[in-house]
């Protein structure tokens, strides 16, 4: 189930900014529709246009989706009565696969294909490479690191404790072809571009046939799970360090909007925004109903791609504890630090990428909806 695509918190250690999240997404008795906070200022159908399949790194979406929820196989797409901790907030909200689903196009270009989608996906190095046809503006981000990494046989390789020591040990690195940090990382030495062998497709065959002789991307979400507890011919632990942690520090899967549409949308952003930073706490300390929805979407589905019970209960662990998810430098969850988005930035610039001119993190980013009260 693989695809395209550091102090951490325990559970026991996670306490909420706001009393009301405590239960997270349990009670979802009211019905959609209905005469709620936000039905007033957003759209009929809050829509949001995912970048893959359903699964735990998505969960603060599935965690606002309330009973009576429905399941479209063709689309892929779930639908259901927005809420939040019981809270019926009179909009129904519909979260929409991406990956093959919209035939792997960009969400950054899609959104522009469908007026109806209020909210893409956006990472800051695609908004980057996007900006001038199919711009991005980044309104919240419930993932505070980005989960993609490079694993690593521990065995074959006990010495390795870091990217850049593959980098220092001239180590073969299994990538998908185009990847943006394969190039910033080269630009700044720490690979070589001769490591690098674009060829990954997402599949766990060649790393387990060479006994663990490259080193693979992945995410640090799901496939240590994987290999050391689906994957049999594997069974065993990998090693492996975020592309955050080495350098790389994109945002990830942020909640983006057309800045076209800012004006249109403002007094929505104003009432959704804290909304979606309380359901980022609300999930991972209550995780369990989203999860439920997720496994039965993908389940539905009837796809090459799968989710259980076990794995989406281990993701969120270890997001926790990676922390994937969190406050950023201050004690707010879902804000943004201009600084780290300029860095990627002037990242790839320096590595030769096609930047915009005047280009600026100013520009990809706002922390103006953030209600700053709410964190972990």
């Amino acid at each position: 189930m693989t695809r395209t695509r550091t102090a951490g918190l325990t559970s026991g250690l996670i306490t909420l900014a706001f009393v009301a999240a405590a239960c997270g997404g349990d009670d979802d008795s009211a019905a959609g529709g209905g005469d709620g906070v936000l039905s007033d200022v957003c759209p009929a159908t809050v829509v949001v246009q995912t970048d893959w399949f359903p699964e735990a790194e998505h969960g603060a979406l599935y965690n606002l989706i309330g009973e009576g929820y429905t399941v479209n196989t063709d689309t892929k797409v779930v639908n259901g009565p927005m809420v939040i901790d019981g809270q019926n907030l009179g909009v129904n909200f519909e979260v929409r696969t991406g990956g093959p689903a919209i035939g792997f196009a960009p969400v950054s270009s899609y959104v522009y294909t469908d007026d109806s989608i209020t909210f893409g996906y956006a990472n800051t190095e695609a908004q980057v490479l996007s900006y001038e046809d199919a711009p991005l503006l980044s309104v919240v981000a419930p993932l505070e690191i980005n989960p993609q990494m490079i694993m690593w046989d521990p065995d074959t390789y006990p010495n390795v404790k870091s990217i850049a020591d593959l980098g220092e040990a001239g180590i073969t690195i299994n990538v998908f072809g185009g990847g943006v940090f394969s190039e910033v990382f080269v630009a700044q030495g720490i690979w070589s571009a001769d490591q690098i062998d674009p060829s990954y497709d997402g599949s766990p065959a060649r790393f387990i046939a060479e006994q663990g002789a490259v080193a693979q991307q992945g995410f640090a979400s799901a496939e240590p799970y994987d290999y050391e507890n689906t994957f049999a011919d594997w069974g065993k632990p990998v090693a492996f360090q975020t592309l955050h942690d080495a350098g790389f520090e994109v945002y990830a899967a942020t909640l983006g909007i057309r800045p076209d549409q800012k004006a249109e949308l403002n007094d929505c952003l104003k009432e959704i925004v804290p909304v979606f930073q309380r359901s980022v706490v609300s999930y991972v300390n209550s995780p369990k109903r989203a999860n439920d929805i997720i496994v039965d979407a993908v389940t539905q589905f009837a796809d090459f791609w799968t989710q259980s019970d076990e794995i989406t209960a281990w993701s969120v662990e270890q997001q926790k504890e990676l922390g994937l998810v969190g406050n950023g430098p201050d004690d707010v969850v879902g804000n943004m630090v201009g600084d780290r988005i300029q860095g990627v930035i002037d990242g790839m610039s320096q590595a030769g990428m096609s930047v915009p001119s005047g280009l600026t993190a100013d520009d990809l980013f706002t922390n103006e909806y953030i209600d700053e009260s709410i964190g972990f």
